[in-house]
């Protein structure tokens, strides 16, 4: 059995309530605090230095493996209309996860209904075995937007968790919180930087609600 292998291992798949909420830095502290491994199925656009390439440089421990995408499309935008301007389709027959006997963190693009082809969205990339992480940060809208991807995961048999990002706002967090009934696993602030010891130091925080999922 390889170093990185673990019993009952999870996979654990990052969301968020729409795009530029703080995915990639959960994904992170999440892959710092179980020693998991990483993936991001489809990448648009920031191919010079993409999530994948985020997550590796926040990440400090030698356990975790980063997999290539699926799909490392050019232009910044909705994956369905990044990949009709690379000429290509996206097919979820051909995003397959990788193999591991490790936990592993499956980060999406994105919210859960951004478009991936003229049928399929990011939430079918989901399996029914999967641990959701929803990300969650405050701003005008937000709370409708979080109560409506945390209903749709419920509807679809999920049990998500959240994490906040960013400048913390009580009157949200709570009623989302009590609307939802879900457990939130903890906050992140608004932090000046992040590095290796920031992600090392929330990923310590989290560790004992991440591993208990």
């Amino acid at each position: 059995m390889s170093s990185n292998s673990k019993t009952n291992s999870k996979k654990i798949f990052i969301t968020g309530i729409g795009t530029d909420v703080g995915k990639t830095i959960v994904s992170a502290i999440v892959v710092e605090a179980l020693e998991a491994d990483y993936f991001k199925p489809v990448q648009a656009g920031d191919l010079i230095y993409s999530d994948t390439d985020k997550v590796k440089e926040l990440v400090s421990n030698t356990t975790s493996k980063f997999y290539p995408n699926s799909y490392a499309l050019q232009t910044p935008m909705s994956p369905h209309a990044a990949a009709e301007i690379d000429g290509v389709t996206i097919d979820l027959k051909t995003v397959k996860l990788p193999k591991t006997n490790n936990d592993i963190v499956v980060e999406g693009a994105g919210g859960l209904l951004v478009p991936l082809n003229e049928k399929e969205t990011i939430l079918d990339l989901i399996n029914s075995d999967y641990k959701v992480i929803v990300v969650s940060r405050h701003y005008l809208g937000s709370i409708n937007h979080t109560l409506l991807t945390v209903k749709l995961l419920q509807e679809k048999g999920f049990d998500p968790v959240i994490i906040f990002s960013g400048e913390e706002h009580v009157t949200t967090e709570d009623i989302i919180q009590k609307m939802t009934g879900t457990q939130v696993i903890g906050r992140i602030d608004n932090e000046p930087y992040f590095d290796t010891m920031v992600v090392k130091e929330y990923a310590s925080v989290f560790k004992d609600k991440l591993e208990a999922l």
